[in-house]
Parts: structure tokens; C-alpha cells; sequence
């Protein structure tokens, strides 16, 4: 334990130097990738999703690539595709994008639904098929995927399916002027993300997402849970309640919150703490377009959180 609390303070300061101001934004990244899990940040351009994306590949040493969504994007630009060699007759695999340990999907939301779907099974399951073949890819395997709010034009909405697949969904947003001024003194002599050194090998990564599994979870936390599931089926203002998928995949995440604040145990401030980015982005509102819809989300959370009772 004493190892692993020590490898996540390196992270997170390693992090920290580049992405400045946004502790929590940095806590709930690293939450996420050592629970296994994949990261929606939804914000405006320019407040440093790309620059979050890079700094935790390089803090991991691990392979990233950044992949530019766009409406004419097909799937096949994400998985890869077959060529055909003449001399040695037959056909030969070509890996895309998706090959890596880190992808940044940058608006994801600017291509078709068809597209978007392509990351489906690579996000639930560590492997694409493609024309009746199935690849695995490398492990670590991480999807840090961008969407721009949608009052921008030329966006489409992330079906329930898709966002499902995330863990969380965050922001960044802008940051304080004070902290903006330090980004510009930083940026003096370039990018300072791309100096930025690794601090964890990727069989350490593997390490800190073993002990993650371990981390207990007391029966009256999981009832807790699952009371604050059930509550979002029920629910008058929602249309459709958290998934079962959703409920473990709160379970993995404080179970990582935990290991990252230095316990073996979870307690129910980490499950209030996660409600919100893990489960707001699984319901489906009634009555609400897309826009606004994520922010009444949340509130309908939060009230579900503070009316369900804690254990002691």
C-alpha cells in the first residue's frame, strides 16, 4: 500500500506540472484509469483536453495517439482495415489508430453514430474484429475522448449506448486568472507537456490496477450503491435510470478513489463524491433536449444522493 501511495503522489504531481489549477481534474483522470475505465470531457476547445491526454500517457509510458474526429470519418479510419498484396496473394491486416495504449478521441461528437460505434467493443471488451476477425489491443488501453458542448454546430449527440461506455464524463473548465497567468509563463519556451517524463513503467499501471481491485467495499457501501441506482429507475423527472453496467461501474471507481486517497476501504463520501460524473451521463432526463440535458442530470443526482440515507 505504501508503494502504491507513493507512485500515485509521483503521478499526480507529474500531472499537476502541466495541467495547472485542476487537482480535481487530475484526481478523477487518475481515478479512472486505474480502475480500468475510459474518460468523457465534455468542454470548450481550448481548455487543455489535449494537453490532459498527453500528460498521462507520458506520466505512464505509454503509446498515444491523437485521433481528429470529423463527419466523414469512417470506421475503418479508427480500426484499421484489410489490403490486398498481389504477390503474395492474399489480404493483410493493417492496424489503425486504435492500436495504442492512450487514445485521444478529439470530438468525438463531430462524427456520425455509425463511427462513434466503432470504439464500442474495443471499450467494453480490449479488442476489435474487423471482417470476421478479432485483434486484441494492448494493454493498457485508455480512451480519453473529447466532445465540444452541443450548442456548437456541426455536433452529434454521443447515443446512450456510447456514453454508457464511459466511465465518467467531466470539465475542465477555464481556469482562474491567476493560474492563467502561470500557463502563459510556462508556455514561454514551448509545450511544456511535451518534456514532460514518465514516472510509472506500464507493469506498475498494471500493479496500481490490481490493488484497485482489492480495495474492500463493506456490504452497507454496496447497498448504499445500489439504493442510489434504483432511486434514478424510479425516478419522475428521468426517463431511463442507471444500468447495471452503471452500478459496477461506480463500484470500480470508488474502489479506485479509495486506493488513490491512500485507504483499502471505501466509505460513502466516495461514493457522494462520484455520483455525479459516473452516473449523471446514464440517464436520459424527460423532457430535456440535449442541450442543458447533462446539467439537469446532475442536479437529479444530487438531490437522489442527499435524499438517500448513509450507512453509518
Amino acid at each position: 500500500m505504501t508503494e502504491d501511495k507513493s507512485l500515485i503522489a509521483d503521478l499526480e504531481r507529474n500531472i499537476a506540472s502541466v495541467i495547472l489549477g485542476k487537482q480535481d481534474t487530475v484526481r478523477l483522470s487518475l481515478v479512472t484509469i486505474l480502475a480500468q475505465g475510459h474518460l468523457l470531457v465534455e468542454d470548450a476547445p481550448g481548455v487543455g483536453k489535449t494537453s490532459l491526454a498527453k500528460a498521462l500517457a507520458k506520466s505512464f509510458d505509454c503509446e498515444f495517439k491523437r485521433l481528429q474526429f470529423t463527419p466523414d470519418m469512417l470506421p475503418s479510419d479508427i480500426l484499421g482495415s484489410s489490403v490486398y498484396l498481389p504477390s503474395l496473394g492474399e489480404f493483410e491486416f493493417r492496424s489503425g489508430p486504435i492500436f495504442t495504449n492512450v487514445l485521444l478521441a478529439d470530438e468525438i461528437n463531430r462524427t456520425t453514430p455509425r463511427t462513434q460505434s466503432a470504439l464500442l467493443e474495443a471499450m467494453s471488451e480490449g479488442q476489435v474484429s474487423v471482417e470476421g476477425k478479432t485483434h486484441r489491443l494492448p494493454d493498457p488501453f485508455f480512451v480519453l475522448a473529447t466532445q465540444n458542448p452541443f450548442e456548437f454546430e456541426g455536433t452529434y449527440p454521443l447515443p446512450e449506448n456510447q456514453l454508457d461506455r464511459f466511465m465518467m464524463c467531466i470539465e475542465i473548465g477555464y481556469p482562474t486568472r491567476d493560474v492563467e497567468r502561470n500557463v502563459l509563463m510556462n508556455h514561454r519556451n514551448g509545450e511544456p507537456v511535451d518534456k514532460l517524463m514518465s514516472v510509472v513503467s506500464s507493469s506498475q499501471l498494471r500493479q496500481l490496477q490490481e490493488s484497485a481491485r482489492q480495495i474492500r467495499v463493506d456490504d452497507a457501501i454496496n447497498d448504499y450503491m445500489l439504493d442510489i441506482i434504483h432511486a434514478t429507475r424510479s425516478h419522475e423527472q428521468l426517463q431511463l435510470g442507471v444500468s447495471t453496467r452503471g452500478a459496477i461501474t461506480l463500484y470500480r471507481a470508488v474502489q479506485s478513489l479509495a486506493l488513490v486517497e491512500g485507504r483499502n476501504y471505501v466509505i460513502p463520501d466516495d461514493v457522494k463524491r462520484l455520483a455525479g460524473p459516473v452516473l449523471a451521463h446514464r440517464v436520459v432526463v424527460k423532457g430535456v433536449l440535449h442541450e442543458g440535458r447533462r446539467d439537469r442530470a446532475k442536479m437529479v443526482i444530487s438531490q437522489i444522493v442527499a435524499k438517500t440515507r448513509v450507512p453509518n
